[in-house]
């Protein structure tokens, strides 16, 4: 792919007022796992399962974000973003996931938010991605329990009413369907089950316990913005076959009508009902009302198309597609199309891109990180983003994953999303060329 169009030109296609941004996660950049009041959290005990991260690592030090925060902030500043997408740790602000709170903890947040608006930068805040305090695990069953949904509400109350005078968005979840399907059904993810019933269990208890918080946030006095972030892929057909188109009709169930019909219909999608049969969730009375209370915006993070096969489940992209060192199809234009298909099919709030972004193979070379690939991913993405907003759909932001290397879950140090290099060996941080693009973009007097 070549360049269509210079930065200044690309920047002009999106409104004045839209939100330009990077993201990142508390477990994945944080560290500090052990020290200032923090709980553990199930991610914490999940990296010390034999086999479970591929390269034997955890979050302990990560990218030790917690004790370079003035200069990580300062990062974040000249790129010129607008704002910053992070989240919190609930074992950092309530270290058993209920009862007392660490001082220290909320302490921490209140710098980082004051740093940014300092720096006249938005803070956007994330209530959970994925960092359950151990305790509630252990002792109380997780996200298996609904007792959970209400003590999430309690931790976001006490987020909001400490953060909401500043953080201007709250997003009460990070993809629901990772949390439930990888850590549930696929055992890939903390806290490592293989339980399909399980997982759709969880899937029920974190749509309640989004509906909760968004109600514990709202009843704190906050004039933030409060929505969830899905992570979402339109889904094709490997074939013509009615058996693949079958397949992925239910996949696309799965993955998005599951959260998109309970969300802005009020209804699970029967199809998807039906083909659980048994292992269907247990719903009370009421609760899809609760579920479908309206949000402020809808986030979205997209990395990839599915290509659905009856035949090979497991097929990752196209024939003959480019794709990523996560092995993930590069596809813009099904950005595009999921968004277009979400507009169409639902009564949409103004929708975030939350998440977009690569992994690649990066070296530092006398000082410097040429990572054309994901330049050019970027710009793709964003191109389509601009095509739809021409064609009426409502997106607001957008939020490149991630700013820096990180901690990539099950992948461990292996996969390197970041606009900015981490030497994991001396922490040093170095802009990658993506992250010079992204700040031409921004910036153009830097450039």
């Amino acid at each position: 792919m070549t360049t269509t169009l210079t930065p200044a030109e690309l920047r002009r296609r999106f409104p004045e007022d839209f939100i330009w941004g990077v993201a990142t996660s508390a477990f994945q950049i944080e560290g500090a796992a052990r020290a200032y009041g923090k709980g553990p959290s199930i991610w914490d005990e999940f990296c010390r399962v034999p086999g479970a991260i591929a390269d034997g690592s955890n979050g302990d030090v990560a990218c030790d974000h917690y004790h370079r925060l003035e200069s990580d902030l300062d990062l974040i500043a000249d790129l010129g973003v607008g704002a910053y997408r992070f989240s919190i740790s609930w074992p950092r602000v309530q270290p058993l996931g209920s009862g007392a709170v660490n001082p220290e903890g909320l302490a921490f947040y209140d710098r980082l938010v004051d740093g940014l608006l300092a720096r006249n930068i938005q803070p956007y805040a994330t209530l959970y991605h994925w960092d359950l305090p151990a305790e509630l695990h252990r002792c109380a069953d997780g996200w298996l329990a609904r007792d959970t949904a209400q003590r999430f509400a309690e931790y976001a109350s006490i987020v909001a009413r400490r953060l909401g005078d500043r953080v201007v968005s709250f997003a009460t979840h990070n993809e629901p369907w990772v949390t439930a399907m990888l850590g549930y059904e696929r055992g890939i993810f903390a806290p490592g089950l293989k339980d399909r019933r399980a997982a759709y269990q969880v899937n029920h208890h974190l749509l309640v316990s989004h509906a909760l918080a968004m109600q514990a946030i709202r009843a704190s006095g906050t004039e933030a913005d409060v929505g969830i972030v899905l992570n979402m892929s339109p889904v094709y057909p490997a074939t013509d076959s009615p058996l693949d188109a079958a397949h992925a009709k239910l996949e696309d169930g799965r993955l998005v009508r599951w959260y998109m019909d309970a969300l802005f219909k009020a209804q699970y999608p029967e199809d998807i009902v039906s083909y659980l049969g048994a292992d269907a969730p247990e719903i009370q009375h009421g609760d899809l009302r609760l579920i479908s209370q309206p949000c402020d915006f809808l986030g979205i993070n997209y990395y990839n198309p599915i290509v659905s096969s009856s035949e090979n489940p497991a097929a990752p992209a196209s024939h003959g597609a480019a794709v990523t060192d996560m092995g993930w199809e590069v596809a813009p234009q099904s950005l595009a199309d999921l968004l277009l298909r979400l507009n169409r099919d639902y009564p949409l709030p103004p929708v975030l891109i939350t998440e977009n972004g690569a992994a690649y193979q990066d070296q530092v070379v006398s000082g410097r990180v040429e990572d054309e690939q994901r330049r050019q991913y970027i710009e793709s993405h964003l191109m389509a983003v601009a095509d739809v907003i021409e064609r009426g759909v409502d997106v607001k932001g957008y939020f490149v994953w991630s700013l820096m290397d990180n901690f990539e879950w099950a992948e461990g140090y292996r996969k390197r999303f970041g606009i900015v290099h981490v030497d994991y060996a001396t922490l040093a941080r170095t802009l990658k060329g993506s992250g010079l693009w992204y700040r031409s973009l921004l910036r153009p007097a830097m450039t």
